[in-house]
């Protein structure tokens, strides 16, 4: 973890954020305010698409990359401070997160400069979006199992196969892409890390209609689809590597916006049960008060973890960081629905072929997704019970 700038210097900081928020988030941007979110991003997708772009015109984009590529070289306390206000200020969601949080810094780390100088202006300026090609329908969270081949004929590598539950994947301009690129090869060995224009003939994408009546998830068909022969990050079959890495990203300082978009949820759970007098029931009142007080302790592993990520040596912590903020997001969405009580049964009006859940519906229903995507509790619970807990191995078929 970076050391802190001081004290005046972070609060002057944190003015400048909130002034430029507050200067931004009017005009035709004051109608962005509090779009998108899990199970929100069909919301306003042009505007938010648009205020990315004025966020990186501002200079407001990759914070935390270094300065070479674009970024500020921001300590882990500016970007705190930056989400912080962003969350705040009730700013969209980010539309170019997985380019910025994921694809950006694995481009930085494992890329030739060629990468560098055609992936990372338009990430950083908001002009590319990328979504992630990891899961398919016999590889989720047994990612070593991918099926998705590429053979590189020519200059070219030609890809075969399906990616499912790609999130965003039906707005996005590139994909990264794990696929088996030496044939025979089994489980980690053999998997290459492949850059994919998704605008391009053999890429069909196929949106997943959610419970919430949604379709952000998307399954991905690669029938023939190319990508240049330098499109690669790392050497062929280093995939699992580079793959590993962008995971590590993933659970980087940007959880920590997560977390004060899931203290807005939680606030305005408690709003509710103020109004109604759910508040006054003891059950209740118990749960919202072990509700506020884990999500402190969320707070303070986040960052442990961002520690452990800046010093280059990611730990359980990052394991335990997931399982944890999972199983309380989908607990506070039974949360939400219960302090509703019934009329969290009634829904918001709309035509007679589509369903509209309210908000404490839509937090019930879409965080029961928070366990499976990135890395299930299943697979967190055995990574920690192996890895730091030195249990054996669970039996392999």
């Amino acid at each position: 973890m970076a050391e802190s700038d001081g004290g005046e210097d972070l609060e002057a900081f944190r003015r400048e954020v909130r002034g430029w928020l507050e200067d931004s988030l009017t005009g035709d941007f004051a109608a962005a305010r509090g779009l998108g979110g899990p199970g929100r991003e069909h919301e306003g997708h042009e505007i938010r698409h648009a205020w990315e772009r004025h966020l990186g015109r501002a200079g407001w984009t990759c914070l935390g990359w270094p300065a070479e590529h674009g970024g500020r070289d921001a300590t882990l306390e500016q970007q705190v401070v930056f989400f912080e206000e962003y969350a705040r200020a009730g700013a969209p969601h980010r539309v170019g997160h997985i380019g910025e949080g994921l694809i950006g810094p694995t481009i930085i780390d494992f890329g030739t400069e060629a990468h560098k100088r055609r992936f990372l202006p338009a990430i950083r300026r908001g002009d590319e979006l990328w979504c992630q090609g990891y899961s398919e329908p016999d590889a989720g969270s047994d990612l070593a199992n991918v099926q998705t081949r590429a053979e590189l004929v020519g200059d070219e590598w030609v890809i075969h196969g399906q990616k499912v539950w790609t999130s965003l994947a039906h707005v996005a301009d590139w994909c990264f892409v794990v696929c088996r690129t030496e044939p025979g090869s089994t489980r980690h060995r053999g998997l290459s890390y492949l850059l994919v224009p998704m605008r391009q003939p053999g890429v069909e994408v196929r949106p997943i209609i959610q419970a919430t009546g949604t379709g952000e998830f998307n399954e991905v068909f690669f029938d023939g689809a190319r990508t240049a022969r330098e499109n690669i990050l790392g050497a062929p079959g280093d995939g699992w590597r580079v793959a590993m890495a962008t995971l590590g990203y993933e659970r980087g300082a940007s959880t920590l916006g997560q977390q004060l978009l899931f203290r807005r949820e939680l606030e305005a759970v408690i709003e509710v049960a103020r109004r109604n007098g759910a508040g006054r029931d003891p059950a209740l009142r118990d749960r919202l008060s072990r509700a506020w007080i884990e999500l402190e302790i969320m707070r303070f592993n986040a960052l442990r973890t961002m520690r452990s990520l800046a010093a280059g040596e990611p730990g359980p912590e990052v394991s335990i960081a997931k399982l944890y903020w999972s199983e309380w997001h989908r607990r506070l969405g039974e949360l939400a629905v219960d302090v509703h009580g019934a009329a969290g049964m009634l829904t918001e009006p709309a035509p007679p072929d589509r369903y509209e859940p309210t908000d404490a519906q839509r937090l019930f229903l879409f965080s029961r997704a928070d366990t499976i995507y990135a890395g299930s509790s299943e697979i967190q619970r055995n990574i920690i019970a192996e890895r730091t807990l030195g249990l054996p191995r669970e039996p392999r078929p």
